[in-house]
């Protein structure tokens, strides 16, 4: 059954075309993945179907009844608003009450727990994710979301893959994480030169049709070729036969020139750029940092080598950004030092783009980096930079203002480079770029001679750029992981399955006594004193957290008593608060248990010289 039907839509961006007579259909159990380069249409045409922007021609058709769910990359707030308020605001009244829970069951799965703080003081990160809950609990046919991946961590985006997955709508989204393209979409819709081309199947298999088609134009434009040589050598052939030309052929020679200029406009090349690189790159000592009460890096120790190529990964508000902005000078170390080498030359992309003059037009915005460069080809100019990025000749005069997010951002990038860095660090690079321009980056990366620090939730950049992750775990402590983001959650559920199977030992090897202490029971607890005692590396680092995991436990039965003890006339709210503090009795329990086997551990571990 067909939901939406768009017909012939054109839209018109200053004197250029962005959309012509574009024709779509969205079908039930549709899962569409939007993909293009950045400034190609792709958020315009959303809009125009999601009803929030006019074509200038064509007609959007809906089947009665259906309803449209839209996120746009920026959304809009209502400041005076609560969170919970905002996610609800539009579902009806006669609703609101039965969506509540699911409501805030969503939120917390976006990392968002106050659900009636302001919007207006949250982060423009939260923001996204609140305005992402409003949109997945309102029920309608046909779910449009824009980027909804960015400002999700990596299991804010596989909790996302998973409810899209389940979902029984239609899905129509653009987004930047092949990943979750490949798992959540069975149709591809390419958007280029304001066309479209339509492939059945998910990201891989447009992967497998896009190359059989290239190669197919390719044998194309090998045979126009030829017959534009041959063209051209027939009309050079005697100023006096000229006038004796077929008027028709002269015609069909300019089609093909023109047709040949056209087909070349789009190529993009990245050169390798970077200045020499001295054998000190930057030393870390013992760094720490705090913000407030929250310890975000305890005692992290580091060499940065000339060859690293290092992701780092962790929740949002852990101190990923903040590691980088210490390296860059921008924040101070609580505690201990960074050195920077000499020839050291950093490139710095940050999350937040740095504040354009956007009166200024693309090509005064790239010479006031550099006016020229030496790379690979020689000496070339901003303007033909511009060109290998993306932006032909008819773009360089164009205001900074007109240009999209992702044209921006990608002007960003060029911007650093340009400046020859031989160290690269990156704040979430992957927010904002379309596929093309992040696909031909990490081709660049690879290249790279220098020192690389990508801080990402992208998982597919994370897998083809980096070979360590740095993984911030929470109270301070950045565990260290050898290869990309899939050898990481290998060797983590490696981890966790060994954490398990410890614990379960660790509860027959104590029992609880009468008076709620550990009282430890077979001699063989612990290894023999001319074993060496030592802390397993998940040992470790669960011991310099585990008295703080209690304290959490510990505060949180305090507030479930406080809520049992307050409610009194809903039955199932009761029985639901009940039910969360036995479990939370357990955990503690558990935790207690384990303190308990790993503290005697260490004491032992103390007495053994």
């Amino acid at each position: 059954m067909i939901l939406l039907n768009a017909d012939k839509i054109t839209k018109s961006f200053t004197e250029h075309k962005l959309l012509e007579n574009i024709s779509l259909s969205i079908h039930e159990g549709d899962k569409i993945g939007f993909i293009g380069v950045n400034g190609t249409g792709k958020s315009t045409l959303l809009k125009i179907i999601a009803g929030k922007e006019e074509a200038e021609s064509g007609v959007i058709t809906k089947t009665n009844g259906v309803r449209i769910g839209y996120l746009p990359q920026n959304p809009v707030f209502h400041k005076d608003l609560t969170v919970l308020e905002q996610v609800l605001q539009d579902v009806s009244a006669n609703e609101r009450e039965s969506k509540e829970f699911e409501c805030k069951t969503i939120l917390t799965k976006l990392g968002i727990s106050n659900f009636y703080e302001p919007v207006r003081q949250l982060s423009g990160g939260q923001k996204k994710r609140v305005a992402l809950a409003g949109v997945l609990v309102s029920p309608v046919e046909i779910l449009i979301l824009d980027e909804p991946t960015n400002h999700l961590d990596n299991d804010m985006s596989a909790w996302l893959e998973k409810y899209l997955i389940k979902y029984s709508g239609a899905i129509i989204l653009v987004t930047h994480d092949r990943y979750f393209l490949d798992r959540v979409t069975n149709k591809i819709i390419e958007l280029a030169g304001g066309a479209i081309y339509t492939y059945d199947g998910n990201y891989s298999t447009y992967l497998d049709a896009k190359t059989a088609r290239d190669e197919m134009l390719q044998a194309s434009e090998r045979k126009r070729t030829a017959l534009y040589r041959a063209e051209l050598e027939w009309i050079r052939r005697g100023v006096q036969a000229r006038a004796t030309k077929s008027k028709s052929r002269i015609e069909r020679f300019e089609e093909l020139k023109k047709s040949l200029m056209k087909s070349d406009s789009g190529k993009f090349e990245v050169l390798t750029l970077s200045s020499r690189l001295g054998k000190k790159i930057i030393q870390l000592h013992h760094i720490s940092k705090r913000y407030e009460d929250k310890l975000l890096i305890n005692d992290f120790d580091y060499t940065v080598l000339r060859s690293d190529r290092i992701g780092i990964i962790g929740p949002n508000g852990s101190g990923k950004s903040t590691l980088l902005k210490m390296i860059m000078g921008i924040v101070r170390p609580d505690q201990g030092t960074i050195e920077i080498g000499d020839t050291v030359k950093i490139g710095y992309f940050s999350q937040e783009i740095e504040e354009m003059d956007l009166s200024l037009r693309v090509i005064e915005y790239i010479q006031s980096a550099a006016y020229q460069i030496t790379t690979s080809d020689g000496t070339l100019s901003a303007s033909q930079m511009l060109e290998r990025f993306l932006f032909p000749a008819s773009t360089h005069s164009t205001i900074l203002g007109r240009l999209s997010g992702g044209e921006r951002k990608r002007l960003y990038l060029l911007r650093i480079l340009m400046e020859a860095p031989n160290v690269l660090l990156f704040d979430e690079p992957t927010n904002d770029l379309d596929i093309e321009t992040l696909t031909l980056l990490e081709d660049y990366l690879g290249s790279f001679s220098g020192a690389v620090i990508a801080i990402s939730h992208d998982r597919y950049f994370l897998d083809r750029v980096v070979q360590r992750i740095f993984s911030f775990e929470g109270n301070g402590l950045i565990g260290h992981y050898p290869g990309g983001y899939s050898d990481y959650i290998e060797i983590y559920q490696l981890e966790e399955k060994e954490r398990q199977n410890t614990e379960k030992t660790s509860k027959h090897t104590y029992k609880k006594t009468s008076s709620g202490t550990a009282a430890e029971s077979p001699e063989n607890a612990f290894p023999t004193m001319n074993a060496k005692l030592r802390f397993s590396y998940h040992e470790q680092r669960e011991f310099s957290t585990i008295e703080n995991d209690i304290a959490v436990l510990e505060q949180r039965l305090k507030e479930l008593e406080a809520a049992i003890s307050e409610e009194s006339s809903n039955y199932e709210s009761l029985q639901r608060l009940l039910e969360q503090k036995h479990a939370i009795e357990e955990d503690l329990i558990a935790k207690i248990d384990r303190w308990v086997y790993l503290n005697d551990l260490a004491e032992k571990m103390s007495t053994v010289k």
